[in-house]
């Protein structure tokens, strides 16, 4: 073998063994954000168990959208600093029909998560209590 050849072979061997070095090396972190800061998946169920939900929507408020109230739910969560249970109660008459449904929400306002899951005896109550936050279906 010539030195020529055996130079040839180092510098084959050195560029794959940069190649793969470049190749393993960790993917630079992504610092900007690609989800909205306020957001909550909120589901509407009949009865008192989360998982019977029969209506659901996702509520974004960076701008306001996700369904026909979002502008007004955005605004009382403001208001509320993201606490659903912190939305001052309307005051409403509401009949004392006993048919339960449970709202459920999780999701994220200013950086911190948000859990809620309550069961109300009436969907009148539960628009009493938490606003236009669960107003899904358009009424």
């Amino acid at each position: 073998m010539t030195h020529s050849s055996v130079v040839k072979a180092v510098r084959g061997g050195l560029l794959a063994a940069a190649t793969l070095l470049a190749c393993a090396a960790p993917a630079q972190a992504d610092t900007g954000r690609t989800t909205p800061d306020n957001w909550l998946l909120l589901t509407v169920g009949e009865g008192g168990t989360p998982s019977a939900a029969t209506s659901g929507s996702l509520l974004l408020c960076d701008p306001p959208r996700g369904h026909r109230h979002a502008a007004d739910a955005c605004a009382e969560l403001a208001a509320a600093d993201g606490r659903i249970a912190g939305i001052p109660p309307k005051e409403v008459y509401c009949p004392m029909v006993y048919a339960p449904v449970t709202a459920h929400a999780h999701g994220e306002w200013r950086g911190r998560p948000v859990a809620y899951t309550e069961t109300f005896p009436n969907r009148c109550v539960m628009a009493a209590r938490t606003g236009s936050v669960f107003a899904l279906d358009g009424s």
